[in-house]
């Protein structure tokens, strides 16, 4: 389900990085930008807004004032450079606070806050994931597994191996859930790629991951594999 969505920043930089963000996402629908709240606010009495991406600190109308003016506003990003409004963004119920500079990363994961608020959910098919000096796009369904790697995440995929300078929790979030399963510390795995599980380890292609200790149950239990059935190794982690 598209999710129709306008941009009030009166910084043209600002609103270029949105714009640029918003088309990498299909079920995003940019519909207008303005450099004012006043426009905008006009603008969403005649027109199916589903999202704001909001400035704080504008001349003449400030964010607030913009929410304050809305009786039934659509869901809420706040994007500012300010932190210290986030208390009061939140009192107005917005879904999201990005604190500026952010990156593509940080703005999904606000996007994906809306979809779940509005109890429609898209699958996305697909990430973007930074890697070098450009946004690598990588299918769900490629992936075989995912190795940490120090600061790094090295995406191992059908077709190909790709380094990104994240955080296990951030992939995470951007993850499927019922997809991948973090099965050790250092390993989150595609659920359907696993073709056998010897103890303490599965197989993925030619590649034998291990089952860390702290992670077996949970992964057991997601694979609906009872302990007289099948004992993983405790010696592991």
């Amino acid at each position: 389900m598209s999710i129709n969505c306008i941009v009030v920043d009166d910084t043209p930089l600002a609103v270029e990085k949105l714009e640029g963000f918003i088309r990498q996402v299909p079920h995003l629908n940019l519909l207008k930008s303005f450099n004012n709240g006043i426009e905008a606010i006009s603008f969403i009495k005649t027109n199916p807004v589903d999202l704001v991406f909001l400035d704080i600190q504008m001349e003449q109308f400030s964010g607030l004032q913009f929410l304050d003016s809305l009786q039934n506003p659509p869901r809420i990003i706040i994007v500012s450079a300010y932190s210290q409004y986030a208390v009061s963004g939140f009192d107005h119920s917005v879904t999201d606070y990005l604190l500026k500079p952010y990156s593509f990363e940080r703005f999904l994961k606000a996007v994906d806050k809306v979809q779940t608020d509005q109890g429609d959910q898209p699958q996305n098919e697909y990430m973007f994931v930074k890697t070098e000096y450009r946004m690598e796009r990588i299918s769900f369904s490629d992936i075989l597994y995912i190795e940490g790697q120090g600061a790094y995440l090295r995406i191992v995929t059908q077709k190909s191996r790709i380094m990104t300078l994240q955080s296990f929790q951030n992939m995470e979030n951007m993850l499927p859930p019922g997809n991948f399963l973090r099965i050790h510390k250092s390993f989150i795995v595609a659920m359907n790629k696993i073709e056998s599980i010897e103890r303490n380890r599965i197989r993925i292609g030619d590649q034998h991951i291990p089952v860390g200790l702290s992670y077996r149950e949970h992964f057991m239990k997601k694979l609906n594999i009872s302990s007289a059935d099948h004992q993983v190794s405790k010696q592991n982690e």
